[in-house]
């Protein structure tokens, strides 16, 4: 699964990622302060709820190599995941000619900065979801199970 693909998943507009990861929780504030019509969700792939989200996409809980994004009923891994979250974006929609870079250079670009995340950004001991501009957003469990 790599992007645009078909997922029965009973949530739309959710945003896995990396919660321990520096850059990726950067990530998460940049999608955040711009999306102003909160569409967009996160969830931790450290949390209950991430981590069955990454397991139904096939990721590696324990090593993830990539965010993903559930949009419109589709599953976007890598840089699929990143295009087409920032095309939900107000003023962003220009990334969209972005596909026309072929998916192996994008997604070579995206594992170069995937693999070396924690060593160029860092990381943290542990998943912080208690910001307050995220409160709200941030999925952590539910109680039904999505399968």
């Amino acid at each position: 699964m790599s992007g645009g693909e078909p997922i029965d998943w009973p949530d739309d507009g959710v945003i896995l990622y990396d919660g321990v990861c520096i850059f990726c929780a950067r990530w998460v504030r940049f999608v955040a302060i711009r999306d102003t019509a909160h569409r967009l969700r996160f969830t931790p792939i450290e949390s209950p709820y991430g981590r069955r989200l990454a397991e139904r996409l096939g990721i590696d809980p324990a090593n993830p190599d990539t965010n993903a994004v559930i949009l419109g009923g589709q599953a976007y891994l890598r840089s699929n995941a990143a295009l087409a979250v920032l095309s939900t974006l107000p003023r962003w929609h220009w990334v969209r000619l972005l596909r026309l870079v072929p998916l192996r250079v994008r997604d070579v670009v995206y594992g170069l900065i995937a693999r070396n995340r924690y060593r160029v950004f860092g990381r943290r001991d542990s998943c912080d979801v208690s910001a307050p501009w995220l409160a709200g957003r941030v999925i952590w469990d539910q109680p039904s199970d999505p399968d």
